[in-house]
């Protein structure tokens, strides 16, 4: 997931009025925002912290240290006087890939990573939040105003990284024969049948892309540009597991007419029949999901798909993937309101309504595919510095997903985000949205 550019250039101390209001409101939303992290952990054991299933999962406990590690390298070390790390070596073992910020482990062995212990890594946690309250709380105006937006960046990438950890200790959980319980949900009655998709049009139009420059954004949300988005239709909700068991029952796994060539490649190497952590048992598919096991239910927005699928079940229904372009049309002046990790039922939810001609569950659920390349806007230029790395050298090889997922905080998201994974990562909350051009 991206995250935001700016060069760190250690300012002089400040003298002026202290116990600013505005240091007030960030230590108060640091506070949420770090309590998060460790609520999202609170059905957890020790041991659940360590593992590392694969190499695009940390563990629980690296994500945990890496968000203090971010706040330390990047507030602490810059713009606290005499500030010292405890643990110098943490430096190494919690940097991610902020080249400009030293050396690093390697990402693939996170999993290795025995000490610190769990307990060590939250007393590390705690002491750097008992160092930023000690700077907040003695800041004056001018001091707040150089670190708010660095301060808020890591704000920003705690939530990213708040998401990282529900994704990938469902991973770790999925790889268990026991079928962990991450959060005990109530088993409810079987949904209701929900109403067809339909699709809603768009005339052609010149369209203003990207962020307004109006609050938080990324640095890959601008510049703010035009851009001519032909007529086209969008379906007013996601592919339902109901629809996406239509395609494998059609035999769409089998079938490398649907399929772009390095996903037909990809199915095959991999053995793919299904989306992630479905398995079929006694002739009936199962779903294993952050409450445990359980039969897949139609009517909740189909998750855990590649770009491949997704664009192979787009060329099955006779549709495509929107592009990005599209997407951002459609949704601004819609609400950003659904089914976030804020509500904590950590699974996509059927659509309430029946469509009526609207759009649904723009926001949270799943993460929408585009059939957009992650590519730089017109004009962009990655700035200098280690917090000037993160999205720039990642534009290649990656395709664009909008609107947030079940996993994402609420005010986390905006119609502007961008998203990106390689096209056959499956672990994120992933799911469809068509798109039609006119007939």
């Amino acid at each position: 997931m991206s995250e935001a550019v700016i060069d760190q250039v250690a300012p002089a101390p400040s003298s002026g009025r202290r116990g600013t209001h505005r240091a007030a409101e960030l230590l108060t939303r640091f506070r949420q925002v770090r309590g998060f992290s460790e609520r999202l952990c609170a059905t957890l054991e020790p041991e659940d912290y360590v593992v590392q299933s694969m190499p695009d999962v940390s563990p629980t406990k690296w994500h945990l240290a890496h968000t203090s590690w971010f706040f330390e390298t990047f507030i602490l070390k810059v713009w606290m006087p005499g500030y010292r790390p405890e643990v110098p070596e943490y430096a190494y073992l919690f940097n991610s890939y902020y080249n400009a910020a030293g050396d690093m482990h390697r990402r693939d062995l996170r999993g290795l990573i025995s000490r610190p212990t769990v307990a060590e890594a939250y007393r590390f946690r705690h002491s750097i939040d008992a160092h930023i309250q000690d700077l907040l709380e003695s800041a004056d105006d001018e001091l707040i105003e150089e670190l708010e937006a660095v301060f808020t960046i890591g704000l920003h990438h705690e939530q990213q990284h708040q998401e990282l950890l529900v994704t990938d200790i469902k991973h770790v959980f999925a790889q268990n024969p026991l079928h962990p319980v991450f959060r005990k949900r109530d088993e409810k009655a079987p949904s209701q049948a929900i109403a067809p998709c339909g699709f809603v049009d768009f005339e052609e139009a010149i369209v203003e892309i990207g962020h307004a420059d109006r609050g938080f954004s990324y640095d890959n949300e601008g510049p703010r540009h035009r851009a001519l988005v032909p007529a086209f239709s969008l379906a007013t909700r996601p592919i339902t597991n109901g629809e996406y068991l239509e395609f494998i029952d059609a035999g769409g796994y089998t079938r490398p007419e649907f399929w772009l060539s390095l996903g037909w490649t990809t199915v095959n190497e991999q053995g793919w029949e299904a989306p992630l952590y479905w398995t079929k048992r006694d002739g009936a598919w199962w779903n294993f999901t952050l409450s445990g096991m359980r039969p897949v239910d139609e009517t909740e927005p189909v998750t855990h798909i590649s770009h491949f699928e997704a664009d192979a079940f787009a060329n099955w229904s006779g549709a495509r993937l929107p592009t990005e372009f599209e997407w951002e049309r459609a949704a601004l002046g819609l609400a950003i309101e659904g089914n976030f990790v804020d509500r904590e039922r950590f699974q996509p939810a059927p659509a309430t309504n029946p469509p009526n001609g609207e759009l649904q569950q723009m926001f949270g659920d799943v993460w929408e595919w585009t059939r957009s390349a992650y590519l730089p806007y017109p004009g962009y230029r990655a700035a200098p510095g280690a917090l000037g790395e993160y999205n720039g050298k990642f534009m290649s090889n990656q395709m664009v997903l909008r609107g947030g997922s079940c996993a994402t905080s609420q005010n986390h998201i905006r119609p502007t985000y961008r998203n990106f994974f390689q096209p056959e990562k499956r672990w994120q909350f992933t799911g469809i949205r068509l798109a039609r051009d006119p007939r």
